[in-house]
């Protein structure tokens, strides 16, 4: 059963429309198969800009299905497309996802590959030359309960620092869009923020802020891997389509491949279609720091989700949640063992 859709998620959606490849017109039945992919214009979401790009994605599906593309520009927006089956597979961030799963009681999606580890940490002034310097200082996140705003807020919370969703406390934690957070920085309203890829390297590259905190090195249960983004799947497309999830499975593996054996002609093939969906280009020095901080995988780091749950928890941001299955790795598996690899791990049982 899939849960009502959200009519804001909806809307959200198709007022980025701006920002999307093709039209907000739903598929019927009569255009025969078809699938389509939602994703965000992240440098962490590569492996979905290369693979629309390149026709990767398309040409693994075939001739004979409709592929259709939506771009999205905050998680909750594309989990809600998800649920109104408006998407059927999207790139998303762990903390959506285990949202999402939350919200629908484990019935609404499933996680079925990775898509890229790390790049993200907390980027602070020259003058902060410690943490404990941060200590009274405000500092921002891209969204209140967002990843990485569960990632600062953990941070703090191992310190002993109380911190509130007021940002109140011994630090104050002010959630701004990351445009926000780059002209609060200029201006000297803010100490630091805690980022994502290539915003990170957006404010790395002025020349006055350096990277305190490398998120990798609080992740010392899975030797600084950590998901930032990976691929979920609504579970009734998933039940209906298996062999097109396979499918797009097989030209995601594809991708991630050409992605790591090519990473110079990947950042090009990136910005080219972040100019063509945003009308803007990352400038060459931040596109080639940022993606040096990403591992581009189909590995879905699932220790990463169980953990970054618990953290969620900790800090009050999540209810209790159980994760059992929400991980359908079985498709990547086979893909993988068909070529001669390891398999991946959802940590079932």
């Amino acid at each position: 059963m899939r849960p009502p859709s959200r009519p804001t998620g909806v809307l959200a959606a198709c007022l980025a429309l701006a920002l999307t490849v093709t039209g907000c017109g739903a598929l019927t039945e009569d255009d025969g198969p078809s699938l389509t992919l939602g994703y965000f214009p992240n440098i962490t979401h590569a492996p979905a800009m290369v693979g629309v790009e390149r026709g990767t994605l398309a040409d693994a599906l075939g001739d004979g299905v409709v592929f259709d593309t939506r771009v999205f520009n905050a998680g909750p927006d594309a989990i809600n497309a998800v649920f109104s089956g408006e998407v059927d597979v999207a790139f998303v961030g762990p903390n959506p996802a285990v949202n999402g799963w939350a919200q629908s009681e484990g019935r609404a999606l499933r996680v079925i590959a990775g898509a890229a580890s790390g790049g993200a940490g907390l980027v602070v002034r020259d003058d902060i030359e410690s943490v404990d310097d941060l200590r009274g200082g405000t500092v921002a996140s891209p969204q209140l309960g967002n990843t990485q705003d569960v990632a600062l807020r953990s941070f703090a919370d191992a310190r002993g620092w109380d911190v509130d969703t007021a940002g109140g406390g011994d630090l104050s934690i002010l959630p701004q869009s990351p445009a926000e957070i780059v002209d609060a920085f200029e201006l000297g309203e803010i100490d630091g923020a805690w980022l994502p890829e290539p915003h990170l390297s957006r404010l790395l590259t002025r020349g006055d802020a350096h990277l305190l905190v490398d998120e990798a090195d609080t992740w010392t249960e899975t030797d600084g891997a950590f998901v930032t983004a990976h691929l979920v799947v609504g579970s009734e497309f998933l039940a209906r389509e298996p062999e097109l999830v396979e499918d797009l499975l097989r030209g995601h593996l594809e991708t991630v491949d050409w992605i790591n054996a090519h990473p110079d002609q990947a950042r090009r093939v990136t910005g080219d279609h972040l100019e063509e969906i945003t009308g803007s280009r990352l400038p060459d020095e931040v596109a080639a720091a940022a993606f040096d901080r990403i591992t581009f995988t189909v590995d879905p780091v699932a220790p990463s989700l169980f953990t970054g749950a618990e953290r969620a928890e900790a800090v009050g941001l999540l209810d209790p949640v159980d994760l059992t299955g929400i991980y359908a790795l079985d498709p990547l598996d086979g893909l993988l063992i068909e070529d001669g690899r390891d398999p991946v791990s959802g940590l079932e049982g």
